[in-house]
């Protein structure tokens, strides 16, 4: 899950690009870069931390040209949180390109080894995003004739990119001296969205993770990419676009409406902020069918992305929607911290309770999803410790069972409450007195309500089902092995900062 940008403008692109990363924030928040084309030439500006640190007045100067692209990262296989891992990536040979991905391949491994003994490409860290840039420079110089690209051996070279790689894929990439490249993978995972603004001097485009970054900067919305297609924006700003995938199916990441998407975007045709009204609808009706003698006298969301499910179940229940904890919008999300101290620790920072909410009632809680635990056991004390007499705990989504190896942090089955649990179990361990999941066929019909065409989806982190079909028992442990060591050098290295700070404050 990171946030991708590209934008071919009819002015200095700095300002565009940057606003359009603080909509795309909630997308990732370890790491963010800026780069500009102008007369062949590159400028980068890139660092961890949030977009509003990275960037300073002083770089927005040094970011000139009318084309760029932008990247926000979340960290998933590359992982710890290390500048030199930030996005967008830059190879010189054989041709100047820079690239930002959003999601996760399942064959890097393989290709680093394709890179190192066949293509003669030294990758200098562990981020499978290097890896995909190196691939497609490969393919490029492949594909053109005397080094020369047009928009044919361009979308020649990736068809080749899909042949090669595996797992899912939203790309933007710029070519020195030609233009900015976009491309999603032959399943169509994560999302990317193109949108155009008309102008004096002419039309520009813009490809971003989601609608929201199109439609707050005054762009309009032409349509989403499409699983397998290529499309191309040279510098005088026309548009060029191709199906390069031999074969296509859409089957985007449903965890996108359930979470990790912003409420007011719209993903592969469907408004997120109406799909989540819908998973409302559904836990109202599973609710009435098999929790009748659930006697609720408030629900209250877990804020931000439960809220429109909170809403529409509360409508639905005939009993007062409350706000019940405030947000403190300078904690990062909780989900996206590594090490579970370092997340429960956080979660009190990040919400307080108003009591009045919680005293002598029997409160349903509403949450989007419920991953690894923590905070939802730490959220059910905080209603307990304000006086709630019984607390119910609802989860828009249902339980997570499986790792998720296309770009969302929850790769260890270990780390996942649900994955050999019950739920009852689950509930007890909350400290719950009820606990209410979404069924999955409800939740993949709340995202088709809201467009029918949307018929499957890859939702491997409820079901175990990856729509790839190369993830085996042997991968999924050697991701597993990874994840357990780095969680344990980043919890080492939070206990050693702690110790530090100790040190320091005397």
């Amino acid at each position: 899950m990171c946030g991708i940008l590209g934008i071919v403008a009819r002015s200095p692109v700095n300002q565009l690009l940057y606003d359009g990363l603080l909509l795309l924030q909630h997308r990732g928040q370890d790491a963010a870069g800026i780069v500009t084309s102008e007369r062949k030439s590159f400028y980068m500006q890139k660092s961890t931390g949030m977009v509003r640190d990275v960037f300073r007045t002083r770089n927005m100067r040094s970011l000139p040209g009318n084309i760029g692209i932008a990247h926000c990262r979340y960290p998933t296989a590359g992982s710890a949180s290390n500048s030199a891992e930030a996005q967008p990536f830059y190879v010189n040979s054989p041709f100047g390109i820079v690239l930002g991905h959003n999601g996760n391949l399942t064959n890097s491994d393989k290709l680093k080894e394709e890179m190192f003994r066949q293509d003669l490409r030294h990758i200098n860290t562990n981020s499978d995003s290097e890896v995909l840039l190196n691939v497609l420079a490969h393919e490029l110089e492949k594909s053109s004739v005397k080094l020369r690209l047009d928009p044919s051996t361009i979308f020649a070279a990736v068809a080749n990119v899909h042949r090669r790689v595996r797992g899912a894929y939203a790309v933007i990439a710029m070519i020195a001296g030609h233009g900015v490249l976009a491309f999603r993978d032959p399943y169509g995972i994560r999302p990317a969205v193109i949108g155009y603004n008309e102008t004096a001097a002419g039309i520009e485009y813009m490809v971003a993770s989601e609608s929201v970054a199109v439609d707050a900067m005054g762009f309009r919305l032409l349509r989403d990419v499409a699983p397998g297609e290529a499309v191309f924006i040279d510098e005088d700003g026309r548009l060029h676009s191709q199906q390069c995938a031999e074969r296509t199916s859409l089957n985007p990441c449903i965890f996108e409406y359930v979470y990790l998407a912003r409420p007011d975007s719209i993903i592969d045709g469907a408004s997120v902020y109406e799909t989540r009204l819908r998973m409302g609808e559904r836990l109202v009706e599973k609710i009435k069918r098999q929790y009748r003698q659930l006697q609720v006298d408030v629900v209250i969301p877990i804020p931000d992305s439960s809220r429109p499910a909170a809403m529409q179940l509360a409508l639905g229940l005939e009993v007062p929607y409350r706000e019940g904890f405030v947000k403190n919008r300078y904690i990062g999300r909780t989900f996206i911290m590594p090490g579970q101290a370092v997340r429960k620790r956080s979660v009190r920072q990040k919400l307080n309770v108003i009591g009045m909410e919680f005293k002598g009632k029997n409160v349903l809680l509403v949450d989007d999803s419920i991953v690894r635990g923590t905070t939802s056991r730490e959220i059910v004390q905080m209603a307990r410790e304000s006086g709630a007499r019984r607390v119910f705990f609802a989860s828009a989504a249902p339980p997570v069972r499986f790792p998720n190896v296309y770009g969302i942090d929850m790769p260890t089955r270990a780390e996942l409450i649900a994955a050999h649990r019950s739920e009852e179990e689950v509930a007890a361990e909350i400290g719950a007195d009820a606990l209410i999941y979404q069924n999955l066929e409800d939740l993949k019909e709340a995202v088709r309500q809201v467009n029918p065409r949307l018929t499957h989806f890859e939702t491997s982190c409820f079901d175990g089902v990856y729509v790839t079909g190369d993830v085996t028992a042997d991968y999924l442990h050697v991701v597993e092995t990874r994840r357990d060591a780095q969680r344990d050098g980043d919890e080492e290295e939070a206990g050693a900062q702690l110790d530090l700070n100790l040190v320091a404050n005397g």
